[in-house]
């Protein structure tokens, strides 16, 4: 299934491959275009692919030599001669629904939480030291706060 919007020139698909969490696909696309915005994207074309523990560790393989499962693989796609972005990214449901039942909250938050953090990536946030980790994630959980998923971190030391 191909869920598309488009508003101020931002366009927002979304492809099912695993449909095991059920979400609100307007509200993730709503948060996508505003978190965007509020980053200073103005015109954007954002396609992610939510994917299950095969299809992510394939792409982890043929894209960054990594055979392994993970929660989001994104790409930034974007023209630098031109100002539209073009970002690519896959999100794991099945990692989504474990992990939300080790840290105790819902698989839409969970789920919420790697198209957020995706996008975060192409924006440029980064998560390998420790202290762009902690920033990463108070702003992931401080936007999960705000579109109603709740808080995912809550000031958990980051991985």
């Amino acid at each position: 299934m191909k869920i598309s919007k488009s508003d101020n020139k931002i366009v927002v698909n979304i492809e099912v491959h695993c449909d095991i969490i059920k979400f609100d696909r307007e509200k993730i696309i709503d948060m996508v275009r505003q978190i965007a915005q509020r980053f200073g994207i103005n015109e954007a074309k954002i396609n992610f692919a939510v994917a299950d523990d095969e299809e992510i560790t394939a792409l982890n393989s043929q894209f960054l030599n990594k055979n392994k499962i993970t929660d989001v693989i994104s790409f930034d796609l974007s023209d630098e001669d031109k100002d539209e972005k073009f970002f690519d990214i896959a999100v794991n449901a099945q990692l989504a629904q474990r992990q939300a039942k080790l840290r105790g909250h819902s698989d839409r938050a969970e789920l919420a939480l790697y198209f957020l953090h995706g996008l975060l990536h192409n924006l440029g946030f980064d998560d390998i030291l420790t202290k762009d980790a902690i920033k990463m994630h108070k702003t992931e959980d401080e936007i999960l706060e705000k579109f109603g998923f709740g808080t995912v971190y809550n000031n958990e030391k980051p991985e």
